[in-house]
């Protein structure tokens, strides 16, 4: 067989010292020996790269665990969303994955969803250009244990590449009923965070106030806006139109999202506090409700947008968007302060 379609299939080899799979190109012919040292040797981060606020900007998209997790799957079956999806990511002009990383799950037993996968995505995202974010969706049932999976995203190494920023995913309320008692441990876990990640990003993933101020006040009554405005450094509220009536006012990407930026700089009293605002869901927007989200960004002074999530959305709706922040609405959005 030439060795130009020898070369075509991505697969993976495993570093034993890291217990890590990542991706390489394979021959059908047995490989030298020292071929894994080598390309491993190439692939690793050498360089130094700032944890900073611009993994936040721009256009980003979401994974979540179900949808790469191998365990996560039923009857062992392929997973919606592979590692090789980074090219079409970068292709419609994705700067930054966020990546649920890490589950509180007994399919996760180890926390990390799949170690193997996460490091692919890392290695693959930062060769084509893209940062990738860690985020976690904590129950606040045991505030040490959520602080252990948060620990290991800002922790997590796969030959040098490691996640450009760590995100909260607050928005559970099943688990600890009493809201103080749930207020108090959200405090206690971010205080924890924001010690251990140093000059790491740290993003906060919110419920959009509009959805607990307007649509339901009892859903998360006396959110501590103020006590957590200091220790996280970019707010992410998920301003989920989809899941709005007409009747409302809110179905509607530009008004829902607008009106929750502007009720969480209220809430937080910082109107200089940096933004990347989440539209969604994927699988139930439509183009022109796409097209709206994006002039909403720069009229909030957002300095990212995204739809959750990657694996929800149609090839069209991955186009609209990229072009709204390529040549459209979101073409020039302003840089963090």
């Amino acid at each position: 067989m030439p060795r130009s379609r020898r070369l075509v299939v991505i697969v993976a080899f495993v570093v034993v010292a890291a217990g890590l799979v990542i991706w390489v190109d394979r021959s059908d012919e047995p490989a030298p020996g020292a071929a894994a040292a080598t390309i491993a040797l190439r692939l690793r981060q050498t360089k130094s790269v700032p944890r900073d606020i611009e993994a936040y900007t721009k256009l980003a998209t979401w994974v979540d665990g179900f949808d790469f997790g191998p365990a996560y799957q039923r009857n062992n079956g392929p997973t919606p969303i592979a590692p090789k999806a980074i090219d079409d990511m970068a292709a419609n002009g994705v700067t930054t994955l966020f990546l649920q990383a890490v589950r509180a799950d007994p399919r996760s037993p180890a926390g990390v969803v799949d170690r193997a996968r996460v490091g692919e995505f890392l290695i693959r995202a930062h060769r084509a250009g893209m940062r990738v974010v860690g985020w976690y969706l904590p129950t606040f049932v045991d505030v040490t244990a959520d602080v252990a999976h948060l620990r290991q995203i800002l922790d997590f190494d796969a030959l040098g590449h490691r996640f450009d920023g760590v995100a909260v995913d607050i928005e559970d309320v099943d688990d600890v009923k009493d809201v103080a008692d749930r207020n108090q441990r959200l405090i206690d876990e971010t205080r924890q965070l924001r010690a251990a990640a140093g000059t790491t990003t740290v993003g906060a993933i919110v419920l959009p106030p509009v959805l607990t101020e307007v649509v339901n006040q009892s859903y998360w009554p006396e959110f501590p806006w103020h006590e957590l405005q200091p220790l996280y450094d970019v707010w992410l509220p998920m301003s989920y139109w989809t899941f709005r009536t007409a009747a409302s006012g809110y179905h509607d990407g530009y008004a829902y999202s607008d009106e929750s930026v502007r009720r969480l700089r209220d809430d937080l009293g910082d109107q200089d506090a940096v933004v990347h605002a989440i539209g969604g869901v994927g699988d139930k927007v439509t183009i022109d409700e796409i097209q709206r989200f994006v002039e909403s960004l720069p009229a909030a002074r957002a300095v990212g947008g995204s739809i959750y999530d990657w694996a929800s959305m149609t090839p069209g709706d991955r186009a609209a968007l990229a072009a709204g922040f390529a040549t459209g609405k979101a073409a020039n959005l302003p840089r963090p302060p």
